[in-house]
């Protein structure tokens, strides 16, 4: 039987996480004594890994500033977390198609700029403990989105053929690592990068709530298993 594999983005896909985001942001540029970032401007980078969002956010920071600056980024987002003052609601219809897909027979996994602690956050806040087999971090030994490698080692672990794997994902860099691997890829239209970008990314279908997205997945993976 062949397996098929379902990659989840985390960071607005999954949860509209772009508050505490842009909050921790903002005052990590500010604590270095820089210009805090335009909100649009963070959710622009929203996906990357974090050097990389910190350097495309002040292309002027040398290296060993931008990890400063992420470093700060971090402590302040945990702080957020641990104080009980990071709203990252799931967005409509998602949690039930994440049951369906599972209730069907396919794989899931999530590849995600988020840390693994903060993975871990939010799959236990959402009570998704057991759904994916697999699942990839910034913590993880691999570059970033947009480069391939978090698909790969996600299929890998799965036991998936990446011409068995879709990526679902609202930014253009979760398309462009699809692409980059080799999987299938399906844009979501409640995050941070706008359709036409998606598309432009290489997004077979858009999808505009979480109910369609069970259907736009057989549309392009056929069944969960297949002889």
């Amino acid at each position: 039987m062949t397996l098929r594999l379902v990659i989840f983005d985390c960071d607005g896909t999954l949860v509209d996480s772009q508050h505490g985001i842009v909050r921790s942001m903002q005052q990590a540029f500010l604590s270095f004594g820089l210009i805090a970032p335009d909100p649009d401007a963070v959710k622009r980078v929203v996906g990357l890994s974090l050097d990389q969002a910190v350097g495309r956010l002040a292309p002027e920071l040398g290296a060993s500033d931008v990890w400063q600056v992420a470093g700060a980024y971090k402590a302040l987002f945990r702080e957020l977390r641990a104080g009980g003052d990071l709203p990252e609601p799931d967005f409509p219809g998602v949690l039930d198609a994440i049951g369906a897909l599972d209730a069907a027979g396919y794989l899931l996994g999530v590849a995600t700029g988020k840390s693994r602690r903060g993975l871990f956050a939010v799959v236990e806040r959402l009570g998704l403990e057991g759904r994916f087999v697999t699942l990839q971090t910034a913590d993880d030994v691999m570059a970033g989105k947009p480069a391939p490698d978090m698909c790969l080692q996600a299929c890998a672990e799965a036991g998936v053929d990446v011409a068995d794997a879709v990526v679902i994902g609202d930014t253009s860099y979760d398309l462009e690592m699809a692409r980059a691997a080799g999987c299938g890829a399906i844009g979501v239209a409640w995050g941070y990068h706008p359709p036409g970008e998606l598309e432009g990314a290489g997004a077979a279908r858009i999808v505009g709530h979480g109910d369609e997205i069970p259907a736009a997945v057989a549309a392009l993976l056929g069944g969960a298993r297949a002889a």
